[in-house]
């Protein structure tokens, strides 16, 4: 009588654990053929933190595009923002120096900072990622300060 419960046991575990085998092996295919890739799946997003906000942003195929906002509540002088792209081989062509005694509110130059890269070829569709450097100087201090984000989007 035992043996025949046991036996029942055993034949059950072996079935189900060849299904989930199988399962397991197609998951496994799919992520490695990139089918299921999470960058696919991720929105477009860009974000700083510290202060400042991003706002309306485009990647093509040779700028990126992007707007900050100081939010600190106070002025900042001295503002640089740098984008290093992620993305394999490419390269930005410098950096944007913002206004001295940039008011609380108010866009990085007045608006959109346009940031040209090289040494990558990036066609429409593909995905751009970069991360965000803004330096600043707080109004009334002397010491510079940070604020670091990331970009990713969709060339277009």
């Amino acid at each position: 009588m035992r043996s025949r419960r046991g036996q029942a046991a055993m034949e059950f575990l072996m079935t189900y654990g060849w299904a989930i085998l199988v399962v397991l092996a197609a998951i496994g295919a799919l992520a490695y053929f990139g089918i299921l890739s999470p960058d696919k799946f991720l929105p477009s997003s860009c974000t700083v933190s510290g202060g400042f906000s991003c706002g309306e942003f485009k990647v093509n195929t040779t700028h990126a595009r992007f707007v900050i906002m100081n939010n600190l509540g106070v002025d900042a002088n001295s503002v640089a923002v740098n984008l290093t792209p992620t993305t394999s081989g490419c390269v930005v062509d410098g950096g944007v120096v913002g206004a001295t005694g940039l008011g609380n509110g108010e866009k990085i130059n007045g608006g959109l900072l346009s940031f040209p890269y090289s040494g990558c070829t990036l066609s429409v569709g593909d995905k751009f990622k970069g991360n965000i450097k803004v330096t600043y100087v707080k109004s009334g201090e002397t010491l510079s300060h940070e604020a670091t984000g990331t970009l990713q989007t969709k060339v277009e």
